[in-house]
């Protein structure tokens, strides 16, 4: 008996959706600095991903959230993460991060640094500061940012600091390297930026990462220099140029093995109109939804294929266009 070809098309259709369904995975938000999980932007940017995607996702806190974003030296704040990430038998089989400005170093720290965690299939960065910032993050005039300036003041990488304030962890000042390696706790580790202590156990975690998603804003004036985002930064001993991330010693001499993910085709070059954090509805459900749902992790994404100085890389831009404010219907700010 034959059956129609409507019918077949359906069942086709109707089979794919459960299959798709059934796949999905859970996946994690770890908000920035000067943010928590309750804060209405972190909220709706979570519920938006889980509804868009169809994966549950949980942002996760760290201690009382703003003020441990602040203070609380990363290194703490991973480990915080690790455990939670751990005890969730929902992430057990397997989870995505998605990671918003400082969040991306935790996550980045879940990944090399958690043992016994479960594994991250898909790594999701928005405006991470990966390479580090040249520039302490912009505050303003409220209590918190009188503290961190203080501290600031007192020298980025002493001791005291270095326990006290979360950004001092990543401030990477192109004309002080020698001290920045000596003394900085967080992201020389991370990024296995010590000759004598490279650890092959962070490189081999890393590149089991399904999808690396590197999303840049084009108008980035918290991260310095924005390029970070994409692995970018300074040549040391100097603030100028912004050294592109395939020309960077941490690329080229694989130190953390972006470059073999890289060549593998699983890192995603991103660029999206914006300043800090603002990505719009139509961005997020272009650039960040696909890839919280299993099937990007063993489909490639085709479109947007680039060349870039003789060297395909997946890099794929959304142009400038008008975009209404947060809370408007367009825009959404989750920092």
């Amino acid at each position: 008996m034959a059956f129609p070809s409507k019918f077949v098309a359906f069942v086709s259709f109707l089979v794919l959706t459960i299959t798709q369904f059934s796949h999905s995975i859970p996946f994690i938000v770890l908000h920035g600095i000067g943010n928590e999980c309750s804060n209405r932007g972190v909220k709706q940017f979570t519920e938006l991903l889980t509804n868009f995607s169809g994966s549950k996702g949980y942002c996760l806190e760290v201690g009382d959230g703003t003020w441990d974003s602040w203070f609380m030296p990363l290194e703490e704040q991973t480990a915080v993460v690790c455990e939670k990430v751990k005890q969730m038998k929902k992430l057990s089989k397997g989870y995505n991060i998605v990671g918003l400005s400082q969040g991306n170093l935790i996550g980045r720290g879940v990944v090399e640094f958690c043992d016994g965690g479960p594994q991250v299939k898909n790594f999701i960065s928005l405006a991470g500061p990966h390479a580090g910032i040249a520039s302490v993050p912009l505050c303003g005039s409220s209590f918190l940012c009188m503290i961190a300036s203080e501290l600031i003041k007192s020298g980025i990488y002493s001791d005291y600091i270095q326990a006290h304030l979360a950004p001092s962890g990543y401030l990477k000042l192109p004309n002080d390297i020698l001290h920045y390696l000596e003394k900085c706790r967080f992201l020389p580790k991370l990024n296995n930026e010590l000759p004598d202590e490279r650890n092959s156990t962070y490189k081999k975690r890393f590149t089991r990462l399904q999808n690396l998603v590197l999303i840049m804003f084009e108008n980035d004036n918290v991260l310095i220099p924005r390029e970070t985002s994409w692995f970018g930064y300074y040549p040391d001993g100097a603030f100028k140029p912004v050294i592109r991330p395939q020309k960077t010693k941490l690329y080229t001499e694989n130190w953390i093995g972006l470059k073999t993910l890289d060549d593998a085709g699983r890192v995603h070059y991103i660029s999206v109109a914006g300043g800090h954090l603002e990505i719009s509805r139509k961005d997020m459900k272009k650039h960040v939804v696909p890839y919280l749902k299993d099937q990007a992790s063993i489909v490639e994404i085709q479109s947007g294929y680039a060349k870039v100085h003789g060297t395909h890389h997946n890099i794929r831009q959304s142009r400038k266009r008008k975009q209404a404010c947060l809370g408007c219907k367009t825009k959404h700010h989750p920092n």
